[in-house]
């Protein structure tokens, strides 16, 4: 991947996305598709916050400049290409980050790369919104990750020892301008998902809670064993098929990551819309 050119300096106005940048050069390299979303989330949303000042002109301008350098780099990349297999990408990319940061947390090991990993999750799904809206989940899990990249870098800037684990959410911490929270580097290796999970009464359970399969067990109870003879009767909307089809992309997404757990649970959610025709 051939190296971008530099922006200029950040504006003031902007600084609500810089670690966003940040994390867009952090993955120029590691993985280019989540930096290119990044940027992309980036210019967005410097143009509706201040898109006539001179600098701010000048800086949209330059990463404009990159976001197109990117995009000729990658070709035709699905995930550049499909909107539904980018954001697909993006999404397992976060809950990746997610799990091995909630994996450390819960077993009680804090330290600087799993502060970073819980900031980054959070600052993805923000970045997943330049496909549209957030989901409940996602929303919740961004709050719960930035929230708890504050509360353990506070709790070790203090000398004190963080709870492990899921604890109640305190509303005015403000992870936004926590500048170290965001400031380690990333472990060199994405981080491969646990088996970790929220506990079911802390935060509802989504396409982020981990099934684990051992190596030839058998699927898990929840698997229909056959399509219910009912399925037939079933009149499927074409936002219905869309639905399906974006959780078997979902699916597909996930195993590039060798993710098993996130891709049956996909492809159990596609199985029940098209055979009950609900969600």
């Amino acid at each position: 991947m051939a190296a971008l050119a530099q922006l200029p300096p950040l504006p003031p106005q902007f600084k609500s996305i810089q670690h966003h940048l940040r994390t867009a050069q952090e993955h120029d390299k590691r993985d280019p598709v989540v930096a290119y979303y990044c940027r992309l989330y980036a210019m967005q949303t410097g143009m509706k916050i201040d898109s006539k000042t001179p600098e701010c002109r000048k800086f949209l301008s330059k990463l404009m400049d990159q976001l197109e350098a990117l995009k000729k780099q990658l070709g035709d990349n699905e995930a550049i290409t499909q909107e539904i297999v980018g954001s697909a990408h993006l999404e397992n990319y976060a809950l990746k980050m997610f799990l091995y940061a909630d994996n450390e947390d819960r077993a009680g090991r804090f330290h600087k790369n799993m502060i970073k990993s819980f900031y980054t999750a959070s600052l993805l799904i923000d970045v997943i919104t330049v496909f549209g809206e957030l989901t409940d989940e996602n929303v919740k899990h961004r709050k719960y990750a930035r929230w708890k990249a504050t509360y353990i870098h506070n709790c070790l800037k203090n000398g004190e020892t963080p709870q492990a684990g899921p604890v109640g959410i305190e509303e005015d911490n403000d992870v936004e301008e926590n500048e170290e929270a965001g400031a380690t580097p990333l472990p060199t290796q994405p981080p491969r998902p646990s088996s970790s999970a929220y506990d079911p009464g802390s935060v509802p359970s989504s396409s982020f809670t981990g099934i684990q399969i051992p190596p030839g067990a058998h699927a898990p109870a929840n698997t229909p064993a056959e399509v219910p003879s009912s399925a037939a009767d079933i009149r499927l909307t074409p936002e219905d098929f869309a639905r399906a089809q974006k959780y078997c992309k979902y699916a597909g997404s996930a195993l590039q990551y060798e993710d098993v757990s996130t891709a049956v649970q996909n492809l159990q959610k596609a199985l029940k819309l098209l055979t009950t025709g609900r969600e």
